[in-house]
């Protein structure tokens, strides 16, 4: 049926439409939604512990290698000079966000919030605590820095080094593990008071079950327990279709809907405890890092604050600032897998 004439309607047309709409007031949500992933599983789960300089140094050590030790009855033995332990060091890095709200932007009216100011203190400290992370799991190099550029934190991809392994067939023992036998990866680790990026070979092997126990056993192999499994989406997926020598089950009650398993939590091997497999937004697609966590930590130089910084006109400024470093306290006690498509 058509309208009848003189009818007046939220779609009015004619020379009457802009009077009607307008006098209809908004229909606006008093909530801001926001897409907020907060899944930083290092910077929540490491220790934290306190750098009081601007290069944050340990020692590491490690055992030599079992041999047969055999001597004679009343000898008196011969004495070799012990290793020292290594000293090592990772830069503190300055992360920041800042902002600037004006004085009447604060004082009027607004959807979903009340203070503009509080809104954009909590949402840009979310936005470092993801910076954050970033650069405490990936491959960025440590630096001090200059007149012209920051300081860098060394991330766990560039601490883990050790001869790089390709396991096309068997189970080879390597702390980095070659997913395909095109690449030539490398990782540099530290050195000479720096840790350098690694190099990425082609990225053309899939990630397969015996490539994940080689770095596992590489790990366990020098020490290690390798608790947690930090992938993306697409190794974790890889990981899911692992078919093992397990059959999953899950009981249903009488009456209940049956769910369907299609993902692995918690993987088990041989070589340590239970991993847990977790899915991480800032792990590079192409790597898998097998993690003992008791072999890393943050170091805070200051932590993570918000400060008031001089107003110099009609508009309130704050910086949120963190300095911090990430700890390798053994690079050999965790291992990965590189080069995975």
């Amino acid at each position: 049926m058509a309208i009848v004439s003189g009818t007046v309607w939220t779609g009015a047309a004619g020379s009457n439409a802009s009077t009607f709409n307008s006098n209809i007031r908004e229909d606006l949500e008093d909530t801001i939604w926001l897409l907020d992933p907060m899944d930083t599983w290092a910077l929540s789960n490491l220790d934290r512990v306190k750098a009081e300089n601007v290069f944050h140094e340990w020692l590491n050590d490690t055992l030599a290698a079992p041999a047969t030790n055999i001597i004679r009855e009343g000898d008196d033995g011969s004495f070799t000079t012990a290793n020292a332990a290594k000293r090592v060091g990772n830069y503190c890095q300055i992360s920041n966000k800042e902002f600037l709200v004006s004085g009447t932007m604060e004082v009027v009216q607004k959807a979903g919030r009340r203070s503009e100011i509080a809104r954009l203190a909590t949402k840009l400290l979310k936005e470092l605590k993801r910076d954050m992370e970033n650069a405490l799991v990936t491959n960025q190099a440590s630096s001090s820095g200059g007149s012209a550029t920051g300081r860098s934190s060394a991330g766990m991809e560039s601490w883990i080094a050790g001869p790089s392994v390709t396991t096309a067939a068997g189970l080879t023992p390597a702390n980095v593990i070659i997913a395909t036998t095109n690449a030539t990866a490398t990782t540099p680790g530290f050195s000479g008071g720096t840790v350098a990026a690694p190099t990425d070979g082609a990225s053309t092997g899939v990630l397969t079950e015996i490539s994940l126990k080689s770095a596992l056993a590489g790990s366990w192999s020098a020490g290690g327990n390798p608790r947690v499994i930090l992938a993306g989406t697409s190794q974790k997926t890889a990981i899911d279709g692992f078919t093992g020598v397990a059959t999953r089950f899950v009981d249903v009650a009488p009456k209940k809907q049956a769910s369907i398993v299609g993902a692995a939590n918690v993987y088990v091997s041989s070589f340590g405890d239970p991993h847990m497999v977790v899915l991480s937004r800032y792990v590079r697609s192409s790597v898998v890092l097998c993690i003992d966590p008791d072999y890393w930590a943050t170091a805070f130089l200051r932590n993570p604050f918000v400060q008031t910084l001089a107003q110099t006109g009609d508009a309130q400024k704050r910086l949120i600032l963190a300095e911090y470093t990430l700890v390798c306290r053994n690079p050999s006690a965790s291992a990965k897998v590189v080069a995975c498509t």
